[in-house]
């Protein structure tokens, strides 16, 4: 079932135009910095948008600006959590083994206090659907835990029954809403 819904709702995400996706990451762009602006953490988890995720570059070039430590996440093996290395905007990428764009090496290993994750889709109880690797299943099972903001487009919000390995995020941020609500 999940299988299915997941290639529903990425075929969904396909399908915004290229002007409501532009509105859609500029209105995202903002709420991330506005729940920064009341969360301010010192390292930050991001990702490279990639497969039509939404685009955060303009929040990660304001919040490296305003002195945070951005990572971005390196697959170290196919059952290991993530591993965030330190990143700035304009550093050089190249693409990994699953052809995701990381930080050119040599890695610096960094634990973010909080991580901005790409959903393909979500419930209101803040459970995620992801593309099913379980990287950020198993990155949020690590102790000590690090905050988990949820990034997707209003449209992929769905209903689904949580795994037992599903970990709920602690927020989730669209273009038009925060869950829960007072995290804004």
């Amino acid at each position: 079932m999940k299988q299915d819904l997941r290639k529903q709702l990425l075929a969904r995400r396909r399908a915004i135009s290229a002007e409501e996706r532009s509105q859609y990451d500029a209105a995202l762009n903002r709420r991330v910095l506005a729940w920064w602006d009341s969360h301010p953490v010192t390292s930050l988890g991001v990702y490279w948008p990639i497969h039509g995720e939404p685009d955060l570059q303009a929040a990660c070039l304001e919040l490296a600006r305003r002195g945070v430590q951005l990572a971005l996440p390196v697959v170290i093996n196919a059952s290991a959590p993530l591993q965030f290395v330190k990143w700035a905007p304009g550093d050089v990428l190249v693409l990994d083994v699953m052809k995701v764009p990381v930080p050119a090496p040599p890695h610096r290993p960094i634990r973010p206090q909080a991580l901005l994750i790409p959903c393909a889709g979500f419930t209101q109880q803040r459970t995620r659907l992801g593309y099913g690797g379980g990287f950020y299943d198993r990155t949020l099972a690590v102790t000590p835990r690090p905050l988990a903001i949820g990034i997707a487009y209003q449209c992929l919000a769905a209903s689904f029954a949580a795994d037992p390995h599903d970990i709920a995020l602690d927020a989730i941020i669209t273009e038009s809403a925060f869950l829960p609500e007072e995290i804004g």
